[in-house]
């Protein structure tokens, strides 16, 4: 069994901000997939189950905000008794220019709240598929206020193809297994 969580804040507000970069790929992997999310309240998620290459799969999104997803993917986690390597992480990454999508188990947060409250509560050993949202020519702001703004009209033309690129990662996962990686697209 493999769980796929997507980062990003709950609320209708945050939808297209830059950082709900992993809800936002979550999202299409399900409607790629042609499944369709539920609410579980007491997991503190949204979530479906379905079968991908012989294998079950569990797509989750968070409905805690970003800096408490940690919480959320803890009780996913204990209810499907599952390990941290079969625990794969989608976010977004202001540390990685924008088009980039890095894959690698374990490390630190690299300053994302939501990766930081995941390792405080499961520890560190989990996959992180990682999707650059740096942008040197918009990032006139301070970082805090910079993930939580909508892509610009720029951005938004290309994000079709990281969020399909990635999508393809995952999938490319699921039969071949995670490796670490690093594919520039843009």
């Amino acid at each position: 069994m493999k769980l796929i969580i997507g980062l990003g804040n709950p609320t209708e507000q945050y939808i297209k901000n830059r950082h709900n970069l992993g809800s936002m790929v979550i999202d299409q992997l399900a409607e790629t997939w042609g499944v369709h999310f539920q609410s579980h309240q007491r997991l503190k998620s949204e979530l479906l189950v379905t079968m991908r290459d012989k294998q079950t799969v569990v797509l989750a999104k968070p409905q805690t905000y970003m800096n408490d997803s940690g919480k959320a993917v803890q009780k996913i986690k204990s209810f499907y008794k599952l390990e941290n390597d079969d625990i794969w992480v989608v976010s977004d990454d202001l540390d990685l220019n924008f088009g980039i999508i890095r894959t690698r188990v374990g490390g630190g947060s690299g300053g994302h709240n939501g990766l930081k409250d995941i390792i405080e509560n499961i520890g560190e050993d989990f996959v992180r598929i990682r999707c650059g949202i740096k942008n040197p020519e918009l990032q006139t702001i301070s970082a805090d206020k910079f993930v939580l703004q909508d892509f610009s009209k720029t951005e938004q033309d290309k994000l079709n193809d990281i969020i399909s690129h990635t999508i393809v990662t995952i999938e490319n996962a699921l039969q071949d297994g995670m490796t670490a990686d690093s594919k520039a697209l843009l």
